[in-house]
């Protein structure tokens, strides 16, 4: 996410933790700005920062009291002339060790690419990767998508019939989603389950995905919002969209916000064709009982928040559903199907650490200087978790032969409505040209961080794929 101040600061309670806040000072980057100091980087969004730190460092004592040996991280990055972020500073830091409440313990390290230092910025970037595969797990992939989207599907079911409207616009974005989930339940997110023996926080990993739902806003789950929340994007009614993107070129945002905009055109026409008005929103008695099952029972813990929609307008039930695809389709599609293509090869993104920082003057020290690989590899996850994350992470990459896609339904005969008929062919037609401009992009020069440095394209909200390990397809439904 953007930068807004420096040095980044901490919300945690200082009562509790003391001072958390970063160590990070101008003498660690300032030299790698070109030639800008911090005051003008920030004013020209040029600083950006994937800041782990508040999420891990309350668990640290507990996690590190076993095999794992981790950090909570922070990192920051430059936005280069060429659009390409580079990264600063990575900051690792432990809770005090003699009493947590005398505030953080952080190291701050820096690019180095020869000798012992070139070593120990390789790890660095490590315990980095460890932080940001957990999270990516706990929170980006099961909070974000699989658990949210949970009791959308049960209210459905239980208040709309399926005759219903919104039931049948729905319907098709919950395919698979309960059988996944129970069965996600019993191998994968449960005590002693592959999530807990496969990422850092171990035993930990629902606590701590549970306490981050606390933050969880259903209106910031809108791709807009969300980009404007992170300040990856601001308001600009002379850009498409809407919006006009910080970084330009982002993959996920340019493409995203396409398939966001596709998706509540169609909802929108959709739903016009039904509601015509406001008043039959608010006259709909199975609607009103829908959305209020929805936030005091299925979000129960959220359902005095002042954010919910109050579900009195045709905006409002457009913007509601648009959300709700977008989570189950889109966005769970943009956090789980790139995992085997970009996490499969464990030394790049490693999910568990087993030592910590060598210190000049032991014997781990001297070993880094003289087999810095074979250090490497002691550290980051062991040869079995390896193997159990890597088989995990490839399963979960995987498409079923019969998936249905964004633009697809598995039968035409959905509804008999010619109006309806007309603006989902509409939403297909304009899903195939959203395909044909991501190969464009990805085959033009200009957009770099489309392929990167290993040339990989970036084709993971490319709406539709064929079967298997593809990198790419929107599925309708959080189904794997």
């Amino acid at each position: 996410m953007f930068l807004k101040e420096f040095p980044p600061k901490s919300k945690l309670d200082t009562t509790l933790y003391g001072d958390q806040n970063s160590k990070i000072t101008k003498e660690h980057i300032e030299n790698s700005i070109d030639g800008l100091t911090i005051e003008e980087a920030l004013k020209n969004n040029r600083l950006f920062i994937l800041d782990h730190h508040d999420a891990f460092m309350p668990y640290l004592n507990r996690i590190n009291s076993t095999s794992t040996k981790t950090y909570a991280s922070r990192t920051l990055l430059f936005l280069q002339n060429d659009g390409a972020l580079k990264p600063l500073a990575i900051e690792l830091s432990l809770p005090h060790p003699e009493d947590e409440k005398l505030g953080a313990i952080s190291k701050v390290f820096t690019p180095a690419e020869q000798g012992v230092e070139g070593s120990i910025w390789q790890l660095a970037k490590a315990y980095a990767a460890v932080n940001d595969s957990g999270y990516h797990q706990l929170v980006s992939h099961w909070l974000n998508t699989h658990a949210v989207i949970e009791p959308f599907v049960i209210a459905t079911n239980r208040q709309l019939s399926v005759l219903h409207p919104i039931h049948k616009l729905l319907h098709p974005h919950f395919r698979d989603t309960m059988n996944i989930n129970a069965f996600a339940r019993q191998i994968l997110i449960n005590g002693g389950g592959i999530l807990e023996a496969t990422v850092f926080p171990g035993r930990y990993s629902m606590e701590m995905s549970s306490v981050v739902y606390k933050d969880w806003v259903f209106p910031e789950q809108a791709l807009p919002a969300e980009l404007i929340k992170r300040g990856m994007a601001v308001k600009d009614s002379n850009s498409p969209h809407g919006l006009r993107l910080v970084i330009e070129d982002y993959p996920f945002a340019v493409d995203g916000l396409e398939i966001w905009s596709a998706i509540k055109s169609w909802v929108d026409d959709y739903c016009s064709f039904y509601y015509k008005t406001d008043d039959v929103i608010q006259n709909d008695a199975e609607l009103q009982t829908w959305w209020r099952e929805l936030k005091e029972k299925g979000h129960g813990d959220k359902k005095d928040e002042p954010w919910w929609p109050k579900m009195h307008t045709r905006e409002e039930l457009v913007e509601t559903c648009t959300i709700i695809i977008w989570i189950a389709s889109a966005l769970h599609a943009a956090v789980n199907f790139g995992q085997y293509p970009y996490a499969g090869y464990l030394p790049n993104r490693p999910t568990v650490s087993r030592r910590f920082m060598p210190e000049e003057g032991t014997p781990e020290y001297d070993e880094l200087k003289s087999e810095p690989d074979k250090v490497f590899l002691k550290t980051i996850t062991a040869q079995l978790q390896t193997l159990l994350g890597v088989s995990l992470i490839e399963l979960l990459s995987r498409h079923s032969s019969d998936e249905v896609y964004l633009g697809q339904r598995d039968s035409a005969e959905w509804t008999i409505d010619t109006e309806p008929l007309k603006a989902f062919e509409r939403f297909g037609k304009k899903l195939g040209e959203i395909e044909e401009r991501i190969i464009t992009m990805n085959n033009d020069e200009k957009w770099k961080n489309r392929v990167g440095p290993v040339k990989v394209p970036y084709t993971l909200l490319f709406p539709t794929s064929e079967g298997g390990l593809t990198g790419k397809g929107i599925p309708n439904s959080v189904s794997i």
